[in-house]
């Protein structure tokens, strides 16, 4: 077991590497002028721009560049802007000149709204993905199987984004059944934090619970007709108690990785989301920065969902033993 966590820590790293290669490379190296980008076509004085290409060190070699960039994420750094020098305390991802502040506090702030939208989503989408997966399996072949299978099957052929213009247009402003997005922190009052994220919840849910109602279907179906099962209820296990005990746990093993996977790359980016809900998160930061071409924000959003995305796929492979006995850890 150590040995395996061991090696696939070894991995991980090495894939947060490559990507802090290509991402540099990618907004530092690549034939344009990262300086000028940042300090903008307006309101962008020679003496702005200098002190840009100075504190990012773009006069330097490219490989000292580097070594000044990953320094930053461990140890911090310092940057200049209007004369007044800027801590930037570890873990340093750069320093937005547009917004002078540090990239990281940047995040740090968005980040509790995003990881509350994706807490509500991943509870539902969970739950009432295997939920529904499991009931259309037990009763496979059945007309409410195919009933619950067609209507996920229309809900997921209607693209995301409309879903949640329609619902957000119809159901919180011209007929306020739901209450509007918006975002209250949980420590100042739990009750708007809820109500400002139940319409997102519910809309992000339930619109993607409807894969994993069909991964769990598919997934159950297999494992129902396993030799194993037979024999439980040979030996006379109530029918719940071999469904939902033993047939569960085997059958969630390609849900829990798709659910690691997903989750993490909604943790990512959840854009339409914040956007269409008006939520400041992470996903509304990515297009703010896009839009204004804030280079440092976008290059420390991009690496904090690899390292996101590559932590949820560690888990996912140690769960893996954890939720199957008859997965063994080399």
């Amino acid at each position: 077991m150590l040995y395996f966590v061991a090696r696939r820590l070894v991995s991980a790293l090495s894939v947060v590497l490559v990507t802090l290669i290509a991402t540099f490379a990618l907004f530092f190296i690549a034939p344009t002028d990262p300086a000028a980008a940042i300090c903008g076509d307006r309101n962008c004085t020679q003496e702005r721009y200098n002190e840009i290409k100075k504190n990012l060190n773009l006069d330097q070699p490219k490989v000292q560049q580097f070594a000044e960039y990953t320094a930053g994420i461990f140890a911090g750094r310092t940057f200049e802007t209007s004369g007044v020098i800027q801590d930037c305390n570890a873990p340093c991802l750069g320093y937005s000149f547009k917004n002078d502040r540090p990239v990281t506090q940047m995040i740090k702030d968005r980040l509790p709204v995003t990881v509350s939208l994706v807490a509500g989503y991943a509870v539902l989408v969970l739950t009432i993905g295997v939920f529904v997966g499991s009931m259309a399996a037990k009763r496979r072949g059945t007309l409410g199987d195919r009933a619950l299978m067609s209507s996920t099957l229309i809900l997921s052929s209607v693209p995301y984004y409309i879903v949640a213009l329609m619902i957000s247009l119809y159901f919180t402003i011209l007929y306020p059944i739901l209450p509007r997005g918006g975002y209250t922190p949980l420590t100042d009052n739990a009750g708007k934090w809820f109500a400002g994220l139940l319409t997102p919840w519910l809309v992000l849910g339930i619109y993607n619970c409807t894969a994993y109602a069909r991964y769990s279907r598919g997934s159950m179906v297999e494992t129902l007709s396993e030799d194993y099962i037979r024999t439980a209820r040979a030996k006379g296990l109530s029918d719940r108690k071999v469904t939902y005990k033993h047939a569960l746990r085997s059958g969630m093993i390609p849900v829990i990785t798709i659910f690691g996977l997903d989750v993490a790359g909604s943790l990512a980016g959840a854009i339409f989301t914040e956007r269409i809900f008006d939520l400041p998160g992470l996903g509304n930061l990515v297009l703010q920065s896009l839009e204004t071409y804030d280079l440092p924000v976008i290059m420390g959003t991009v690496l904090v969902a690899s390292v996101v995305l590559v932590a949820m796929n560690f888990i996912v492979d140690v769960a893996y033993s954890l939720i199957d006995p008859r997965v063994r850890l080399s």
